[in-house]
């Protein structure tokens, strides 16, 4: 676990009193409920409730939680944000990216996006994450991070955004340079 301290790059975690962990199967529950709690933002900037975050079951997080990298952060117990990624070829996908509303605005999702593209491995030629079309509020920290709107597949009603990666980064402590 992680406490105020420094990740790599990611830096200290900007919320005093936060901890982070990877996340295992007993976390599916909580999960589920932030999901669930941040996703509704989403269907009312996007104006649908058609999103996948919104429809899945508990069996179905416990299903992923076991097939990505999955970063939780708690204060005092409480869940308050999660990320997930994994490779997708020569690709990191980033997803589920989530803090609780309450915490918005305070940088825990950037923190965690910026942990996440950590994570990927030296090898992935680009990172690859997708938001709804009309998340203004997302797509702006994406666009700030250095993504950019890609021409790839993307759920209906969502974008796919892509950072490629420098082919000639170094790779030390899990940092990497970033093309933007």
């Amino acid at each position: 676990m992680m406490s105020g301290m420094s990740n790599g790059g990611s830096g200290v975690i900007p919320i005093e009193g936060a901890v982070m962990r990877r996340a295992v199967p007993d976390d599916a529950s909580e999960v589920l409920v932030l999901q669930r709690c941040c996703w509704v933002d989403e269907a009312i900037a996007n104006e649908t409730l058609d999103i996948a975050a919104l429809h899945e079951s508990l069996e179905d997080v416990r299903a992923w939680l076991n097939d990505w990298t999955t970063s939780c952060v708690r204060i005092a117990g409480r869940l308050v944000g999660a990320v997930r990624a994994r490779r997708e070829g020569s690709s990191w996908e980033i997803g589920r990216l989530m803090v609780a509303p309450d915490l918005a605005g305070q940088g825990l999702g950037r923190w965690l996006l910026r942990l996440a593209e950590e994570q990927a491995p030296a090898d992935v030629e680009s990172i690859t994450l997708f938001t709804g079309a009309q998340s203004t509020r997302n797509i702006a920290m994406y666009e700030r991070a250095g993504f950019v709107r890609a021409p790839l597949p993307a759920p209906p009603g969502a974008i796919r955004l892509a950072k490629r990666l420098d082919p000639d980064r170094e790779v030390t402590g899990g940092e990497r340079r970033c093309r933007r």
